[in-house]
């Protein structure tokens, strides 16, 4: 059987037909999971529920990549000032490069499909995507599902966020 034979048309950007000498399958491609992002001022927030301050919190919307190999709430430099945000710390993440010491910033409330979190913020390069990683997804009880190449809440938990004490 030649290359042309086993492999037809791509029907959709997800899956591909395969041509087996038995049958013909479908094959889905991995592929990046997008998200829409709401990110808020957590100290805004709070001076202005405390009626400490009228002005509205500083808010950025915004895209990011659905990364369960990252740890943390990662954002890029422009988004860190849009929303204002201090440096508080500092951490060592272990990269693709090796190595790397990021500046850690003051929580930011993070939104998704209407569940929210606050976390802290570690800044990445701004030729870097915007990540959520593992706590914010965990927090979140989102799960990734990788054959339609997107965020879902955790099944096992129906349509409410749910907290695991085990």
């Amino acid at each position: 059987m030649s290359k042309s034979e086993l492999f037809d048309a791509v029907p959709n950007e997800k899956t591909m037909k395969v041509n087996l000498p038995s049958k013909q399958v479908d094959i889905w491609f991995m592929g990046k999971v997008i998200v829409k992002i709401k990110l808020t001022n957590l100290f805004d927030l709070g001076a202005r529920h405390r009626k400490l301050s009228k002005a509205k919190p500083r808010e950025v919307e915004a895209q990011a990549l659905v990364d369960s190999g990252a740890t943390r709430l990662y954002l890029k430099p422009s988004v860190v000032r849009a929303l204002g945000l201090e440096t508080v710390d500092s951490v060592i993440s272990q990269t693709s490069n090796g190595p790397a010491r990021r500046s850690v910033y003051e929580p930011a409330r993070l939104e998704v499909q209407g569940r929210y979190g606050n976390f802290d913020v570690v800044q990445v390069g701004e030729n870097v995507p915007n990540l959520v990683g593992q706590i914010p997804l965990e927090y979140l009880d989102f799960v990734v599902d990788s054959k339609r190449c997107r965020l879902i809440p955790n099944p096992e938990h129906g349509d409410k966020q749910m907290s695991e004490e085990y």
